[in-house]
């Protein structure tokens, strides 16, 4: 009878129907009255939610002391109850120290796999005196898993207390211990507790040849597939090689290519690189996979909304959003905070959501309120932290930035980004010393290199390749040194930035700024050839179609324009950065004595910025139009001393122009009556010089007119119709509101806020 009364429990608890599990299991127990029957009765109940009555039954037959499993079992029914303190005391506050020393020298007994029995001569068998051996190991193994599970327990106990650094060394422990208790090496992974080096090499650490198989055969097998499926979960800053050949081998091998953790590993990476487009494609494939498995199977009603957004794991929300944010999408945000907020309203990941969308509709009061619900309902969410100090950081407040920032990079002691963050915001209140720090500490922990060497200026930039890290810790270190006047280190460190982010296999057109910012570094040591060459190669990157800047918003690496307290290395979104880029090459080509082409590239600068709004763009059209009025004074004095030199252009602008067809001179024509325009309003607002020494404003014109014809400035404008329209049809396809204010970063400090 006790037989066929714990088979009905066994199989009512497999079928999810605990009420009957519970009836079923307490008959069991009232007949035998054992202590492992009482075991499976707190068990049902504990999956039934009921942790009293299962601790209740757990302490009256004093099993708490007596079994390893069942004071597991009590102390997890403290910690669901949030009674961390009395988990504690059940769990203890130490490791077992004797399996940490014999865990890596422990191998799975390959016996364990195949008991063997002694057949006597009536037919039946009888266990031998290895299978008696057999049990008494599986017994063990079966503690050993336990005393694992009870250190993660206990380090989710410290982690709820704030203690960190205990909580990281017992989930670590826990893993040490049996490498197959996932959950304390997800606890470590998604709560960065770990630096991508010491993720590393914690892992090539692990004793994976203990893992154990029903198969003998596939045993090692078996360790390899595990050890691939964590090195999945290791940070992509760590090593971009070993994280690319273990997806590739899962994804091909073993036919997971479609598999959500698999998609959203590869998301991540894509993510890292800026790549964000493709990034998105496979977030939203993740979540659109499950939802088409559930619709070819049964017909959603009229009128419900589709809940492709629903049901899936919480870890690729923040990925998705920082996606949608990256891209633009509005209404997509809009779409998926409705969504969310409709079918999951306790979920800090909605808050995160609407969070996200407001910031991307530039509603920062909003967003900073939703932001602090996430983290209120999930205080250990590093988006929902990092999307806090944002909001502050987007207004300009930097010593509350600096509060939350500070609160992030306690929680998230093996991020780097949180000490990014702090650093570009001491950048941007211009404390150099301390931006300095942060920003080694940042480097050291997103490259794993000894803090004494941190950050080191190398001779050959290849050399970073074998590194790994964030390309952006770079680039802002190389702003640090530009604002201090150490102009070869900031050289060498956009270079080694950019070399990075090439190894990274990085989208070109988030690194724009960071070239305009060696391209400013080496016009300011002399390199005046080499620093045009490289503001040359920014408007060609953005006239192949190419999206200017990056700011990601969650996470992840990448770069852009740095600076933003003060102009010398500053750049602009979109628009702005063209602008800007104008402007400095005006700014090189006056200082290389090539007066005309100045002025052409300082009269697109003042055309560019002057259609951008207001805010910053606008006081770069200032300053554009400022070193336009100058450039134009040079010319004119030029132009007095060489009066043939100056006659023979103006007879072969006017041969240029007579060759162009009809509506190509209709074109230049209105592009005549636009330039003077903008000629005569920097001149007049701007110009104040003396009269003595200023041209008069038909010269100025008529010098600006003359060049401006001139097919130079046809292709100029080609290339930047090019960078333009490559631009609005990507507006067009995912933002249609809030296309007054530039998407790459809102809340930007130095040009990146996450």
């Amino acid at each position: 009878m006790e037989e066929f009364l714990r088979f009905w429990r066994q199989e009512a608890l497999n079928r999810g129907q605990n009420d009957a599990a519970i009836y079923v299991g307490d008959k069991v127990f009232a007949l035998t009255n054992s202590d492992q029957d009482a075991f499976w009765l707190a068990r049902v109940h504990f999956a039934n939610k009921n942790y009293a009555h299962a601790l209740a039954l757990l302490s009256r037959k004093d099993l708490i002391t007596k079994s390893t499993s069942c004071r597991y079992l009590a102390a997890h029914c403290h910690v669901m109850q949030n009674q961390f303190d009395l988990a504690l005391k059940i769990l203890g506050d130490h490791s077992p120290t004797h399996l940490l020393r014999s865990s890596n020298s422990r191998r799975k007994l390959q016996h364990l796999n195949g008991p063997s029995h002694v057949t006597l001569r009536n037919g039946k068998t009888t266990a031998s005196r290895g299978d008696r051996d057999e049990a008494r190991e599986l017994q063990n193994a079966s503690n050993i898993r336990f005393e694992a599970s009870m250190c993660y327990l206990r380090g989710l106990c410290f982690a709820k207390q704030n203690a960190f650094d205990r909580a990281r060394d017992c989930y670590k422990d826990a893993v040490r211990i049996d490498v197959q208790c996932f959950e304390a090496f997800d606890q470590l992974m998604k709560n960065s507790l770990m630096s991508p080096a010491e993720e590393l090499e914690f892992l090539e650490s692990l004793d994976f040849d203990s893992v154990s198989s029903p198969d003998p055969s596939v045993a090692q097998e078996a360790a390899h597939f595990t050890k691939m499926l964590y090195t999945t979960r290791l940070s992509k800053y760590s090593s971009p090689s070993i994280l690319s050949d273990a997806t590739e081998t899962l994804s091909t091998h073993y036919n997971l290519a479609e598999n959500s953790d698999i998609l959203l590993s590869r998301a991540e990476a894509l993510y890292t690189q800026c790549r964000f487009a493709e990034a998105l494609e496979l977030t939203s494939s993740i979540l659109s996979t499950s939802q088409s498995a559930v619709s070819s199977q049964m017909t959603p009603a009229p009128h419900t909304p589709a809940l492709s957004h629903i049901g899936h794991p919480a870890a690729v929300y923040p990925l998705h959003l920082a996606c949608l944010y990256e891209t633009g999408a509005t209404n997509a945000l809009f779409l998926l905070s409705h969504t969310l907020a409709d079918h999951a309203p306790e979920e800090s990941y909605t808050y995160l959501a609407i969070g996200v969308y407001y910031l991307s509709v530039s509603k920062i009061a909003e967003a900073r309120r939703y932001f602090s619900k996430a983290s209120l309902l999930d205080p250990h969410s590093a988006p929902a932290w990092i999307g806090f100090a944002h909001t502050f950081a987007a207004e300009g407040e930097h010593d509350q930035a600096i509060a939350a920032y500070s609160t992030a990079a306690r929680l998230f002691q093996g991020s780097h980004l949180p000490q990014l963050f702090l650093g570009m915001q001491h950048l941007a209140l211009n404390n150099m010393s301390l931006a300095h720090e942060y920003l080694s500490a940042a480097y050291t922990m997103s490259t794993g290199t000894a803090s004494s060497s941190a950050p080191s200026i190398r001779a050959n930039p290849s050399e970073l390749t074998s590194l790994g890290g964030d390309p952006l810790v770079l680039n802002e270190l190389g702003v640090v040194l530009y604002h201090q006047n150490h102009l070869e280190g900031a050289v060498e460190l956009f270079r080694q930035s950019l070399s990075l982010a090439t190894s990274l296999q990085c989208e070109p057109g988030a690194w724009v700024a960071t070239r305009a910012n060696l391209g400013h570094a080496l016009r300011r040591i002399g390199q005046f050839h080499e620093s045009l060459e490289e503001f040359d190669e920014c408007l060609r990157i953005g006239a192949a179609g190419a999206s200017f800047g990056y700011s990601p918003f969650l996470g992840g690496s990448g770069g852009n324009a740095s600076g933003v307290a003060s102009s010398g290395v500053g750049g602009y979104e979109d628009r702005g950065l063209v602008g800007s880029l104008h402007t400095a090459r005006g700014l090189v080509l006056l200082e290389l004595d090539r007066t005309m082409e100045a002025v052409t590239a300082l009269h697109e600068a003042v055309r560019v910025l002057g259609a951008s709004g207001g805010g910053d763009a606008a006081g770069g059209a200032g300053i554009a139009g400022t070193l336009l009025s100058r450039a134009l004074e040079i010319w004119a004095l030029e132009g007095q001393e060489e009066p043939v030199v100056l006659e023979d252009s103006r007879t072969t602008a006017s041969r240029s122009s007579t060759r162009s067809s009809k509506g190509k001179g209709r074109v230049s024509r209105r592009r005549g009556t636009a330039d003077e325009s903008y000629a005569e309003e920097w001149t007049d607002e701007v110009a104040h010089v003396d009269s003595q020494t200023t041209v008069t404003e038909e010269t100025a014109v008529d010098r600006v007119e003359m060049e401006l014809d001139d097919e130079a400035d046809g292709m100029l404008r080609q290339a930047m119709s090019r960078v333009r329209g490559g631009r609005s049809k990507r507006q067009g396809l995912t933002d249609v509101s809030d296309t007054g204010h530039s998407r790459g970063s809102r809340m930007r400090s130095n040009g990146r806020h996450s």
